[in-house]
């Protein structure tokens, strides 16, 4: 009884915080971890509140694929960020949905 329920607790907690590391090591490959972190502001805004900003935007993966691609400047501050020319279209698609996922 106690292996099942070990075994159980394991598993719901390797699903639950799988997704939130799911593509970090993508991020860090590409370095977005130089200047962003998933829980506090670096040099650009925390994951999370990037995640909190377009919760209820239903086109935000797409911004965000294009924002890691081509840069931006004016939403968090001053701090333009710039064009990421690393990344192609496939990853900045899979970065911007892990991002969103981030609480």
């Amino acid at each position: 009884m106690k292996k099942n329920l070990l075994t159980l607790l394991t598993f719901a907690v390797t699903s639950v915080s799988a997704p939130a590391w799911a593509d970090q090591a993508l991020a860090t490959s590409k370095n977005c971890m130089a200047c962003h972190a998933t829980d506090k502001k670096l040099v650009g805004p925390a994951f999370k509140d990037v995640a909190a900003k377009y919760a209820s935007d239903k086109s935000a993966a797409d911004k965000l694929a294009t924002k890691i691609q081509k840069g931006g400047a004016g939403v968090w501050g001053p701090v333009p960020m710039p064009a990421n020319t690393q990344v192609n279209d496939a990853e900045a698609k899979k970065l911007a949905a892990w991002v969103l996922t981030i609480k």
